[in-house]
This record gives structure tokens, C-alpha cells and sequence, in this order.
């Protein structure tokens, strides 16, 4: 047992330090994004200081468990902790968001809120991935909501309006489920409210009433990792945000709805899912094919780039729906790897915005002879998208595949089909990700633009590029590290299933 408040101290002190932007002064843009880079990196060392000492890795139980009293009367904890199923999300976020701050520099309009909301958006992040109590854990999905409004809505593109408005309908429209389903487990079967995710996991209910909880947060968690039919507002806010959003989007706010669908409907209520997931893996195997055919023409950059991230959601979705200890293994191992990617495929497209001023690929070509940096690793990345063997999106989806193959759940003849279906995604992914470059840096179409100097990447792009790189390789080469974080936990869960 360890007494000292670690998540505590990681999930407050960037509000906290952040809420002191506000004090310096209106002019200090370079002052206040150093500032902020600072909060981010004195967090990311605080957290895998915690995690280095702190933890034990053989360990499927909650560690480094706060329980403090908050509201008196209404039985709420202020409860954390966090389990191999949390560590690889919070680290994930920690490094996206320092470098989605060093890659916010080109904002200089109302830089105080601007470096406060993202400092606001990673403790509601660090928050859900590591809260103990169902109710904390609605309280920090929503206080991730407001700070992506408004950056969307301050700092977007020429319709940001419109898909901020979007945005905020369809998650917050979600998260009355979210909180109807949480409400409703809670209060179930006591006169008290149970709120602890450890009580609830070994709750039962009727299988009604377990049903119709599942379908809420199916809904709430299928609006935010976007499952078919509800993605669309997906394409909209990726296309409109500045990229730095952007990277926290796709690689931090997509994960947290495959987080919530593996910690809660999975763990609490594993009857429904047994019922549900062959339907959900159809979806997921649905997802993946139009999501790929429906990236393949799109001709914004940014939406191309969004689609394909619906599309590698498909993946996580099957691999949690497969009931197997490979396939969970694999989705885990994507929602890391996929954070990494989509981050670095969006900052990629913003930095040649920032060049160029175009997002539409009809109009861009041959930008490889004036930026050479940014096309070798625009491809690069590319390549690890479309799952080159040695990149961490590779592992990942063959793991899914042998969870799918190796599931005692399904009959031989679905896993078949499923797996062709699979199959034929992979092979849609490389034609739009290959198109893409092609569209981007290939052919004559040089840019007959006046005062057209063109600068290639500076040492802050090619830092925040490689230093992505280098992971996305890491796990590609040796994806045991993230394994080693999840499988007693996987086996945890699984138990509840057998």
C-alpha cells in the first residue's frame, strides 16, 4: 500500500498549474507555451516515476488506490487507481499531449486559454483513465468535453462552428446514457449507491435489466470511439480543428471510448457482452471496410486521415468482442498503437497546411522536391498506418486476427467470414494511404504560387515527428513491453467469461 496521493497529484496539477496562465501577461506567447510544455513534461515524469516504483506489473488488482470521502451524504469517493488496463492509455496521454503543446506554436490568438484548455483537457483525460468510481468517471468524461468545444470552436478551421456544434450534440447527447447507465448501476439492488468499480464487477443482475444498461453505454462509448453508425461527427471535427486538437483527438479521445468499453461493459456486465459481441464484431468488421472505402474518396486531407482512424477502430472493436485472450491483448496493443499514429498522420497534415495553406489533395502535388523531411516521414508513417511488418499497427492487427481465429465462442464458419472480411480491409487500407501520398508528393504540379518558398521542416516538426516514431517502431519490433503491462489483466477479466 502506498500512502502517498501519486494519481491524485497527476490528475489536479495541470488544471491546477494551468489555471496560473492567466496571471501572465497578454503579450508572453513564447513564455506561456514553455510554461505549459512544462506542466506536461513535470507530469509525464511524475506519472512514469509512479509507475517505474510504484507498481507491480504481475499484479491484476488495482495499485496505487486512493479512497477519500468527498460528499458526505451521497456516499462519494474521490477514487482512483489504476491496473494494466489503465497504464497504457495514461502514459499515451502524457506523451501526446506534451507534444501536441510543442506542436501548438503557430497559435498565437488568445494563447492563455488556448494552452488552458489543453492543460484542462489532459487532467479530464488522466482522470477517466484511472477513476475507481463510476460516477467520477461520468465527472471526468464530461469535463473533457467543454475544453474540446471551445477549442474547436475558437480555433478551427472555416466551418468550425458548424462541427463544434456537431460535436458537442452527439457526445453530449451520449453521455445521458453514460449517465443513465452509471445512475442506474449505482443505485441498483441498494439503498445506498454503490459507485466502486470494484463492487459492481462482482455485482449480478437480471439479464434485462443488464441488457439495457449495456445498450446505454454502448451508445455513450460507441459516439466516442466511433462505432458505425454514429461516427459523423468524426470526419467534420478532424477536418475543422488545428491540428494540435486534432493529435489529442485522434489519439487520446478516440481511445477513451474503447478504454470505457473494455472497463465497464466488458468487466461489469458480462452476460450482455457475451450477447452482444457477435453482433458488435460484424459492426467492427462492417466498420473496417466502409470507413476505408469511404476514406478512399474523400478529398480532404484532414477527413481522409479521419476515416482511415474510423476505419483502424474497427479492429479494436473485433479484438474486444472476441472474447479471447489474444484478441483483448491486440485491441489494447492498438488503441496504443493507433494513438501514436493517427497523432503523428494529423500533425503531419498540419505542418504541410501550415506550409502550403491547402487541405484538398486535388490541389497539392509534388511536394516531395521542395520538402524532402516531411515526405520521408509523411511516408513513413503512412507505412506504419497501412500495417508494415516492424511498425506497432502491424502486431496489432495480426494479433486481433489470431484472437478472432484462436475465440472458442464462434463457429468456424463465422470466424471465416469475419476474417476475409478483415482481410479485404487491409487491403483497402494501403490503396488510400498510398493515393494519399501520391496526391500529396508525387507528379509535376508544382505550386505556380507567388512568393512560393517553401520551407522544409524545422527542428520542432522533425523533433515531435521522430520522437513518435520511435515508439510506433519500438512496439513494433519488441510489442511485449505493452503485453507485459496487460496480460494478467486480460486474464482477469476473461475469467469472468468462462
Amino acid at each position: 500500500m502506498n500512502f502517498f496521493p501519486w494519481l491524485t497529484i497527476v490528475v489536479v496539477f495541470p488544471i491546477s498549474a494551468g489555471s496560473l496562465i492567466f496571471l501572465f501577461p497578454h503579450r508572453g506567447n513564447k513564455v506561456i507555451r514553455w510554461y505549459t510544455i512544462l506542466i506536461c513534461l513535470m507530469n509525464l515524469l511524475i506519472t512514469t516515476h509512479a509507475f517505474c516504483y510504484h507498481f507491480q506489473l504481475d499484479d491484476p488488482l488495482i495499485q496505487l488506490t486512493e479512497n477519500y470521502k468527498w460528499i458526505q451524504f451521497f456516499d462519494f469517493y474521490w477514487r482512483f487507481g489504476i491496473d494494466g488496463l489503465s497504464i497504457g492509455p495514461i502514459l499515451l496521454t502524457g506523451f501526446i499531449t506534451t507534444l501536441a503543446t510543442l506542436a501548438a506554436q503557430p497559435v498565437t490568438r488568445e494563447s492563455r486559454l488556448f494552452h488552458f484548455l489543453m492543460l484542462a483537457m489532459y487532467s479530464g483525460q488522466i482522470g477517466s483513465f484511472s477513476s475507481q468510481d463510476i460516477l467520477l468517471f461520468f465527472i471526468m468524461w464530461e469535463l473533457e468535453l467543454i475544453p474540446v468545444y471551445l477549442l474547436l470552436s475558437m480555433w478551427g478551421g472555416k466551418k468550425r462552428l458548424y462541427s463544434a456544434t456537431k460535436f458537442i450534440l452527439y457526445t453530449a447527447g451520449s453521455s445521458i446514457f453514460l449517465l443513465m447507465g452509471v445512475l442506474g448501476i449505482g443505485l441498483y439492488g441498494s439503498n445506498e449507491p454503490i459507485l466502486n468499480f470494484e463492487t459492481s464487477a462482482n455485482q449480478s443482475y437480471p439479464v434485462a435489466l443488464e441488457i439495457i444498461f449495456y445498450i446505454g453505454f454502448l451508445i455513450a462509448f460507441a459516439v466516442k470511439s466511433p462505432i458505425i453508425p454514429l461516427h459523423t461527427w468524426l470526419p467534420d471535427t478532424h477536418g475543422e480543428a488545428h491540428y494540435s486538437t486534432c493529435m489529442l483527438l485522434a489519439g487520446i479521445l478516440l481511445k477513451m471510448g474503447a478504454y470505457g468499453l473494455v472497463r465497464i461493459n466488458m468487466e461489469l456486465l458480462p452476460h450482455a457482452h457475451s450477447l452482444f459481441s457477435p453482433w458488435l464484431i460484424l459492426l467492427g468488421a462492417i466498420q473496417i471496410i466502409y470507413a476505408a472505402s469511404t476514406s478512399l474518396g474523400q478529398r480532404n486531407l484532414k477527413k481522409r486521415i479521419a476515416y482511415s482512424s474510423v476505419s483502424h477502430m474497427g479492429f479494436i472493436i473485433i479484438g474486444i468482442c472476441s472474447i479471447s485472450d489474444m484478441g483483448l491483448n491486440g485491441a489494447i496493443l492498438q488503441i496504443i498503437s493507433h494513438g501514436f499514429i493517427g497523432a503523428a498522420l494529423f500533425f503531419l497534415a498540419g505542418t504541410s497546411y501550415d506550409r502550403i495553406r491547402l487541405y484538398y489533395l486535388d490541389e497539392m502535388g509534388g511536394m516531395a522536391i521542395p520538402m524532402p523531411k516531411i515526405f520521408t516521414v509523411f511516408s513513413i508513417l503512412s507505412m506504419a498506418s497501412l500495417a508494415l511488418p516492424g511498425m506497432s499497427g502491424f502486431v496489432a492487427e495480426l494479433i486481433v486476427f489470431f484472437g478472432i481465429i484462436t475465440s472458442q465462442k464462434y463457429l468456424l464458419m463465422t470466424k471465416i467470414l469475419i476474417t476475409f472480411v478483415m482481410a479485404i480491409g487491409m487491403i483497402l487500407t494501403p490503396i488510400y494511404s498510398l493515393s494519399m501520398l501520391r496526391q500529396m508528393f508525387y507528379g509535376y504540379k508544382f505550386f505556380n504560387k507567388p512568393n512560393s518558398f517553401f520551407f522544409d521542416s524545422g527542428p520542432r516538426e522533425l523533433f515531435i515527428s521522430i520522437s513518435i516514431l520511435i515508439p510506433v517502431i519500438g512496439i513494433g519490433i519488441y510489442p511485449d513491453f505493452i503485453f507485459s503491462l496487460s496480460v494478467d489483466k486480460v486474464e482477469a477479466i476473461l475469467s469472468n467469461f468462462l
